[in-house]
């Protein structure tokens, strides 16, 4: 999985969804997250289909939204996405919350029955704190492949950061930027002007030395060009503690979710 993806929520619409997949496809990324309550994965899929990039290079994922967590829900709707983004198959797919129709002996068997039919070669969590993820790992027959959540230098998800690295499975960060809230930090304001960089590529360049996939949203050229050249920003050792250090700490989505999980 490339540690550096576009991300497509509010990415509502079609024309302009389309449109910053293709670019950003053409750009070097081979990372595009979805989900069903999005509403755009026609759009991603209509924009990964423009692209000058074949699919099998394209790492696509997609979550299955709480209110279609029933065994049955998950393969109907898995097959609708599925018809949306105009593929075969995707290449991981979530559980977007422990919630609504979730129930873990009875969603999961039917993630394992996708991968058993190929539609789906990974299986992913999203918004699982650890207890749940290890929930997971005991009904799945195939490996939990990541844990998508909230991460930033506000919300550094230091407890389940270490999880993942125990229990062998990747966490991707979504919001990577606060929201835009980076771009008011003294902090990272400071190490951006040091590197002639911005703030939000010094917060994914931040995220990438912590092991985190990051997956930002970003509409226009600049914006999802900006966010591609962090990959080749490196921080010092005293840049990053610097921002381990910071001490404002919040969540841009769902406040209070998890506050055991995150610091």
């Amino acid at each position: 999985m490339p540690m550096l993806g576009l991300g497509t929520w509010k990415n509502e619409d079609p024309t302009q969804c389309a449109e910053s997949v293709r670019v950003a496809l053409e750009m070097g990324y081979r990372h595009i997250d979805t989900a069903q309550i999005y509403g755009n994965e026609a759009a991603v899929g209509e924009g990964i289909d423009a692209a000058a990039v074949d699919r099998e290079e394209v790492f696509l994922a997609t979550k299955v939204w709480i209110s279609n967590l029933t065994p049955e829900d998950v393969i109907a709707t898995t097959e609708a996405s599925l018809e949306k983004l105009g593929v075969d198959a995707v290449d991981l797919l979530y559980v977007h919350w422990p919630a609504g129709e979730y129930d873990p002996d009875e969603t999961l068997p039917a993630f394992d029955e996708l991968v058993d039919r190929g539609l789906t070669a990974r299986v992913g969590v999203s918004n699982f704190e650890p207890h749940h993820v290890e929930r997971a790992m005991d009904v799945l027959d195939t490996p939990v492949f990541a844990n998508q959540v909230e991460t930033h230098p506000f919300c550094k998800q230091s407890a389940l950061r270490e999880h993942a690295a125990e229990h062998g499975y990747e966490l991707v960060g979504y919001s990577p930027l606060a929201r835009g809230s980076v771009f008011d930090n003294d902090v990272l304001q400071d190490i951006a002007a040091t590197h002639d960089a911005s703030p939000a590529q010094v917060s994914l360049a931040w995220l990438a030395e912590k092991g985190v996939t990051s997956i930002p949203k970003a509409t226009s050229e600049a914006h999802i060009r900006d966010n591609w050249e962090s990959r080749s920003l490196e921080l010092s050792t005293g840049e990053i503690a610097r921002i381990d250090a910071i001490e404002r700490h919040h969540r841009e989505v769902n406040p209070d979710f998890g506050p055991d999980a995150w610091d």
